[in-house]
């Protein structure tokens, strides 16, 4: 019998980067929906994730937190998906995956918040400045089709996540390239299949 996949989540959050990749590798999952505040803190879960925060979800015994290992978990764990890097991508894969998760997250994080590191400062932080940032994802998405080649790959799921999020939201500038990459990268039944199940869940989120 195979392992049972369980996915925690809110519509309303980074769970929705974790949907999508359930939705690529096409794999039975059960969804556990959670309120902020309440069920998300309550012991049950804290025991799942300490943080009390969303995404996660547990495989058999295996429990895995933060978007960017899901989405590396699930592509090594399913790879009849075709989601993991070849020995030629594997560099790329991981390098913007975590860049992702690093330094472009510290830095749209900060500047939404209205937090900015002083000039004289940004050699102590991981993100250096915004600008750079951008630079540096502008130039990734710009050499090849996807993120880690020629064809669409976990990270993709992950960056691509993180770039229409911004783009819907004014967190990130929309240059031409981020908005070619996000076209090519969101053209895919499985973002639009996890898309409708978590706008069919958000009514029943606001009225829990």
């Amino acid at each position: 019998m195979a392992e049972e996949l369980v996915f925690y989540t809110n519509p309303m959050s980074r769970g929705r980067i974790a949907r999508w990749m359930l939705e690529e590798i096409g794999q039975p999952y059960r969804t556990e929906y959670l309120d902020f505040g309440t069920t998300m803190k309550a012991p049950e879960y804290l025991a799942v994730n300490p943080m009390g925060k969303v995404p996660a979800i547990k495989h058999g015994e295996t429990i895995v937190t933060e978007g960017a290992a899901i989405c590396a978990y699930l592509a090594e764990t399913f790879p009849q998906a075709g989601l993991a890097p070849t020995a030629a991508e594997r560099g790329n894969y991981f390098r913007w995956m975590f860049f992702a998760a690093g330094p472009m997250e510290m830095a749209v994080t900060n500047r939404a918040l209205g937090f900015e590191i002083p000039t004289e400062r940004l050699r102590m932080a991981g993100c250096g400045s915004l600008d750079h940032v951008f630079d540096t994802l502008e130039r990734a998405v710009s050499a090849s089709p996807f993120i880690a080649g020629d064809r669409f790959t976990a990270a993709d799921v992950y960056v691509g996540s993180h770039v229409g999020w911004g783009l819907a939201f004014g967190t990130i500038e929309k240059r031409p390239a981020f908005i070619d990459y996000w076209s090519r990268v969101s053209d895919r039944d499985a973002y639009r299949r996890g898309n409708e199940l978590d706008d069919a869940a958000m009514p029943k989120q606001a009225n829990a």
